[in-house]
């Protein structure tokens, strides 16, 4: 068994100040009238929240709140993970490894921490993705950080198996790795057609889905395609504003997430500053968007655009209506389909959006695959 080390979220004073001196010397860009959201970050509810995060955030109550979970920090192969591990009380507790995606961090799940162990549903394994947070500020991909998960929780933490969630590439990357351990996955999306489909095959839903992501695309997509070709010249900029970075990541979580033209709606300014602080405290935002151009560099090597491999793992699916529309038939191609619910609100975030739904989701989606493995 490998070590795993306790750890603590403790920002030096020094990185809090510079940040302070960062925002009160923000060099604004100008602004089209009445821009709202229509050209990216709202510029008015930009400004708004800078004006929040200067007289009114307070990182060291947000610290407090992470810091009431127990975090790690193991060496696997070299790298520096870090994690949360909460054990569900009393007996029965299935693992359950959480994997957050980006822009967002750990901090994704820490709503739903007490809604699935203080009832014993779950052990809960949330770790920070290589390259993000408080990991190790090294770029793997997808495969090589599902690898990674499977050395945590086997070498580590010491399951015999587990089930897995989140994030739609590492989460169906380590089934495929490791189809012995993996008892179940728990998605809210099954990835997109990438041309290599058969079209004539596609059922009308199917057909409808392709043609939105398409348009997706064309009006939302620009984030992959810098993050996926060119994210060093990206870099630069973010690492260096902290006004630049929260304008970044934060317009995906307006766009993402079912705000319904008011991003409290969703969020609290807290919840959505904590996040960004994790970039910029950790200095990763760099590392984190390089993933992408690690996962294309990748697939260009297999042959672009690569087949999917399906996934075998008994799989639940959850599809909320901000985020992409999946339809059943087409997460039944991707995987081994066993449960599948559309959910009435909630976007990319939904954990931290709407975590009680988030939550029931994993409940009877454990149970239906339970079932399946029964039978």
């Amino acid at each position: 068994m490998q070590k795993k080390t306790p750890f603590r979220i403790n920002v030096s004073q020094e990185v809090l100040d510079d940040l302070q001196t960062r925002l009160a010397q923000t060099r604004w860009t100008d602004e089209p009238d009445n821009a709202g959201w229509n050209y990216g970050m709202n510029p008015a509810y930009l400004r708004q929240l800078v004006d929040y995060w200067q007289h009114s955030y307070n990182w060291r109550q947000q610290e407090e709140l992470l810091n009431q979970f127990p975090h790690y920090r193991a060496e696997i192969d070299g790298i520096g993970i870090h994690f949360i591990h909460v054990k569900g009380k009393g007996t029965g507790a299935r693992p359950l490894l959480l994997t957050h995606e980006w822009p967002d961090s750990f901090q994704r799940f820490y709503k739903i921490i007490p809604l699935l162990t203080e009832d014993g549903s779950f052990d809960l394994i949330i770790p920070s993705m290589p390259g993000h947070g408080f990991s190790d500020p090294v770029t793997l991909t997808s495969s090589e950080t599902a690898r990674l998960w499977g050395k945590l929780m086997t070498e580590v933490l010491g399951y015999s198996d587990f089930y897995a969630g989140g994030d739609y590439a590492v989460t169906t990357s380590l089934a495929n790795q490791y189809p012995d351990l993996v008892k179940g996955i728990f998605l809210t999306d099954t990835g997109y057609p990438n041309g290599t489909e058969d079209w004539s095959s596609f059922t009308p839903e199917e057909q409808a889905f392709g043609q939105q992501i398409q348009r997706w695309f064309f009006a939302e997509g620009a984030f992959n395609m810098i993050q996926s070709t060119k994210p060093q010249t990206l870099g630069y900029a973010l690492n260096d504003s902290p006004v630049g970075l929260a304008s970044w990541i934060l317009e995906k979580f307006y766009s993402w997430s079912d705000t319904k033209g008011d991003m409290e709606n969703s969020f609290s300014k807290d919840e959505l500053l904590t996040n960004v602080m994790i970039y910029w405290v950790t200095g990763t935002i760099n590392t984190s968007i390089r993933r992408y151009a690690a996962d294309m560099h990748a697939m260009y090597a297999q042959g672009f655009p690569a087949p999917v491999q399906p996934v075998k793992a008994p799989a639940a699916v959850a599809v909320f209506p901000a985020d992409s529309d999946t339809p059943r038939e087409w997460a039944a191609r991707r995987v081994n389909l066993q449960f599948y619910n559309k959910m009435p609100k909630g976007g990319r975030f939904a954990a931290l959006e709407v975590p009680t739904s988030y939550a029931s989701y994993l409940r009877q989606a454990v149970a239906a695959l339970t079932e399946t493995l029964v039978n």
